[in-house]
């Protein structure tokens, strides 16, 4: 008897401690954790829209175009993200690194040098979402990995992150972590995430359904998507209108994924700037505000796009 009671205590040492594993800190596990994976195939079309194409990194010179600022205002945008020293971020479709630079130098630990050699060893190499690693996968990072001040950027073209790396290296950058996504999985780590960025890159998503369930299951309690896409409402936004999305086709669509909007800034000359929160977070849903006219903003004068 005795013996039977030792084995159950040690089993039940063993479930608790794999748990720990799992989920550092005090995080608890999302909902989403608890939901299957969808099954889901690639999409042309989503909730009533079509899905666009991925942009080529053939056109990467587009993104980090000059007046790239001017038209977009990205600099005010990156200010109203909130990042810290210390946070855990991801820029999702990050392409050449328009963003995910600024990104790493305003969520940089003070005082703590990157590790340059560190960095190369894991660049390219997926993240396994533990626990949830598929039979013969057979990249996977120290689950133990210390994710405060770090950046992890994901794109599914190796070509965009080789143009991130030189980008990186010029910049004296090594708080990045670039990482080849797929196209219905972005390789997350588990609650780890405070904040996901995704500019003018969900509505290409094919298999959307899987990625919003992946980056729900990616994101602390407090954690949030910061969305950026052009905006349908405006006619006067110079961007292809199978690259817009209206703000109802937003909350649509990510309601429809177990997300809540809890902030939104709408004083960006082209784009939506939403921020979406796990239904299951302690943080307070609001309600969309009305998009305004294009005679209240400031039009910049748009420039040769892809779009």
């Amino acid at each position: 008897m005795l013996r039977r009671m030792l084995a159950v205590l040690t089993l039940l040492v063993i479930v608790q401690s794999a748990t720990a594993f799992r989920l550092r800190g005090d995080d608890k596990p999302s909902a989403a954790q608890e939901r299957p994976r969808p099954n889901e195939q690639a999409r042309r079309t989503y909730m009533g829209r079509i899905v666009a194409q991925p942009m080529s990194h053939l056109g990467a010179s587009w993104l980090i175009r000059p007046e790239r600022n001017a038209e977009e205002n990205a600099i005010e945008a990156l200010g109203q993200l909130g990042i810290r020293p210390g946070m855990t971020l991801v820029d999702l479709g990050c392409g050449n690194g328009y963003w995910t630079l600024p990104m790493a130098k305003a969520c940089e630990n003070p005082g703590i040098p990157a590790d340059d050699a560190k960095r190369d060893e894991t660049t390219d190499t997926p993240i396994k979402n533990f626990g949830e690693g598929q039979p013969g996968d057979e990249d996977q990072i120290d689950p133990n990995e210390d994710w405060d001040g770090q950046v992890i950027a994901v794109d599914i073209q190796r070509e965009m992150l080789q143009k991130l790396r030189r980008n990186m290296a010029r910049e004296g950058i090594g708080n990045v972590l670039p990482i080849v996504g797929k196209v219905d999985d972005p390789r997350l780590p588990l609650g780890e995430v405070d904040l996901v960025l995704l500019v003018d890159v969900y509505h290409e998503f094919s298999h959307p359904e899987s990625m919003l369930w992946s980056i729900h299951r990616s994101l602390k309690p407090e954690g949030v998507i910061a969305l950026l896409e052009y905006r349908t409402e405006d006619p006067n936004v110079p961007i292809k209108p199978l690259h817009k999305m209206t703000k109802n086709q937003i909350m649509k669509e990510y309601t429809a994924s177990h997300f809540k909007l809890v902030r939104e800034y709408n004083e960006l000359p082209w784009q939506h700037l939403m921020f979406f929160a796990r239904d299951d977070s302690p943080l307070p849903a609001i309600e969309p505000g009305a998009t305004l006219p294009s005679a209240q903003r400031t039009a910049p004068t748009p420039s040769p796009s892809k779009r």
